[in-house]
């Protein structure tokens, strides 16, 4: 049978990665290389994410400010680990106007005294003013948030996993001590994995990044670990304990109660609208996209049916009615969200539109419907031909419950799927032959291995594999046993992958 997506999962999963986005209208390439142009169907799923972290984070203390675009470059070189994690990466102004030459080009103009650096992250500009506003004990913690771009130059760019700007939230946090500040890093880490697991439905491993794959300058990384359907590892987010380096270097000192002075303790943590692709890659079939209702960009939306002129005026009459009471209720702290599809199209379109837009809940609604007060209703998670007959107060009094019963079944599915393709493995033949499906192909998954913390091992399985350790879970127990690849003693399992 024909999907509406070509190609399939099965045959081409990047391409059907990129038919699905862009069937479902979420973004677009833009006109400078590596960026893109998020739609207003994706840039709304985009500010639901936003309303339901914001909304945590202010119940935890937090409060948003904003920081500039743009660091100057001695800003960046105070950091040595920092500088280097991301000198690659960096997007630099170096002059301030346009002229035009002698062929009537506009060229740059005016350099700049000192080179401006595009923010790849803000620890350093705002360190800056920290150690401004950070005398005393008494002005602790500082507990900020802000939303905002940034730019990574990236070689290889794919839309919502990896471009050249992308949206996100950046916490930088300050505290007297460290047991303070590895206790808001941890928090922060557990609020990324209740809203990754509870609103994305995407289940998630929590753990520790190993050295190599800490953030630059940072003591501790943490980060929440999610399998794609290809069986890839994405990092979803990630919280740093990022010790006294950064106060350090940003001169932010604090007299305590005896009038001692003191460099203060900083964090660091931040999502990205990497989570939406997350999204496609987790949830989405061979027929378009498939949003989780706590997230979704609509709720539901009606299809009128009307074959015949003289029926449009009671059927349209009846469809913004229902519409208007389904917006009086309320699910996840917000009014229902229902689009009505005026659209003069054939109706089996229009059906497929939506289906490859994602939206959990279809109601086709005609002047039999209405006569005999039976909506006909479609689930995203259901195959697509799946009917469900309900009256318009069964709707009503029922919404929410079906609402959560998608959101409960897409969680379910993808916690399965993920289970299905975690493996222990305990010796490198089983580890390679378990990472070495032919390239396109769709194989692997999380390999469960041991691993003595010795580097050279990462550095093996990455050149031979493609594969790193995506994290050390924070609920793995301790358990003897032997490096997978080196033999070594071991305590403890590491998560191996391939990843985005």
């Amino acid at each position: 049978m024909k999907k509406a997506i070509q190609p399939t999962r099965s045959q081409d999963y990047p391409e059907w990665y990129q038919q699905v986005v862009r069937a479902a209208e979420l973004a677009d390439n833009s006109p400078v290389r590596g960026c893109m142009v998020i739609r207003p169907w994706g840039y709304h799923i985009w500010e639901n994410m936003q309303r339901i972290l914001d909304r945590k984070f202010k119940e935890t203390g937090h409060q948003n400010a904003y920081f500039p675009l743009f660091i100057p470059l001695s800003f960046l070189e105070k950091e040595a680990a920092h500088v280097e994690g991301f000198a690659k990466e960096c997007a630099v102004v170096t002059h301030h106007r346009l002229e035009k030459n002698s062929e009537g080009r506009l060229v740059p103009a005016s350099p700049l005294e000192e080179p401006l650096i595009v923010r790849p992250t803000s620890e350093m500009i705002i360190g800056a003013m920290y150690s401004k506003w950070v005398k005393s004990y008494r002005d602790l913690p500082i507990l900020i948030n802000q939303w905002a771009n940034v730019v990574r130059w990236e070689m290889r760019t794919r839309i919502f996993l990896r471009s050249t700007e992308f949206l996100w939230q950046e916490g930088h946090t300050v505290h007297a001590t460290s047991e303070e500040a590895q206790a808001e890093t941890r928090a922060m880490l557990t609020i990324y994995a209740d809203f990754a697991q509870k609103n994305l439905a995407i289940p998630v491993i929590q753990g520790e990044k190993t050295p190599s794959e800490r953030f630059p300058g940072a003591v501790d990384t943490y980060t929440i670990e999610a399998m794609m359907q290809d069986f890839k590892a994405l990092q979803l987010g990630t919280s740093h304990f990022l010790g006294q380096n950064f106060a350090k270097s940003s001169e932010i000192k604090f007299c305590d109660v005896d009038g001692k002075e003191h460099y203060a303790w900083t964090t660091s943590w931040g999502v990205t609208t990497r989570m939406i692709g997350a999204l496609v890659m987790t949830h989405s079939d061979d027929d378009g996209l498939v949003m989780p209702p706590r997230i979704a960009s609509a709720h539901l939306v009606i299809l009128p049916v009307i074959h015949k002129e003289e029926v449009k005026e009671e059927v349209m009459s009846y469809c913004h009615s229902l519409a208007g009471q389904l917006r009086h209720i309320m699910y996840n702290n917000s009014p229902i969200t229902v689009l009505v599809d005026e659209r003069d199209m054939r109706g089996g379109e229009k059906s497929w539109s939506w289906i490859k837009k994602g939206v959990p809940i279809r109601v086709e609604i005609g002047p039999r419907d209405i006569a005999n007060d039976q909506l006909t209703l479609f689930r995203r998670d259901k195959p697509h031909k799946e009917v469900s007959l309900q009256s318009r107060q069964h709707l009503l009094d029922s919404l929410i419950a079906q609402l959560e019963e998608i959101q409960n079944n897409l969680y379910a599915k993808a916690l399965a799927y993920r289970d299905q393709h975690i493996k222990k493995i305990d010796t490198k033949e089983e580890f390679y032959k378990f990472f070495s499906g032919n390239e396109g192909e769709i194989s692997g998954g999380f390999a469960f291995s041991h691993w003595s913390g010795d580097p050279e091992v990462e550095e093996i399985v990455k050149r031979d594999l493609n594969v790193t350790i995506r994290c050390i879970p924070l609920d793995s127990p301790m358990e003897e046993g032997r490096c997978v690849i080196s033999g070594q003693k071991s305590l403890k399992r590491v998560i191996f992958a391939k990843s985005y």
